[in-house]
């Protein structure tokens, strides 16, 4: 199996038990622009401005004119999300937020 055909067990909050297999370069790539502009506080950031954020610092190769980028950032919140790295406070707007644990 080549690199571009890798994939990832993938987690989602809102789905226990569950895992879906994606593309792993595609999820990295996303994770790896996410997490350096989630803010550490509670305060958090709107999911828009998590969208938004990663943006510039993503593969034009994987994610060409930023294409899927939303759909990527979704399996990502929600899966790091599972695993207890980021959380959400709020009850509206949502804002998310590393919690410090590791991936």
């Amino acid at each position: 199996m080549s690199d571009a055909d890798e994939k990832i067990e993938i987690e989602s909050i809102t789905s226990p038990h569950h895992v879906q297999r994606v593309d792993k370069a595609k999820f990295m790539a996303m994770r790896d622009a996410l997490l350096p502009v989630l803010p550490s506080e509670a305060a958090g950031m709107t999911v828009a401005e998590a969208k938004a954020a990663p943006l510039p610092n993503l593969s034009q190769e994987l994610f060409p004119g930023s294409e899927k980028a939303g759909w990527w950032l979704k399996a990502v919140q929600l899966d790091l999300e599972a695993k207890g790295v980021i959380e959400r406070s709020g009850k509206g707007p949502v804002l998310l937020f590393k919690t410090g644990k590791s991936t």
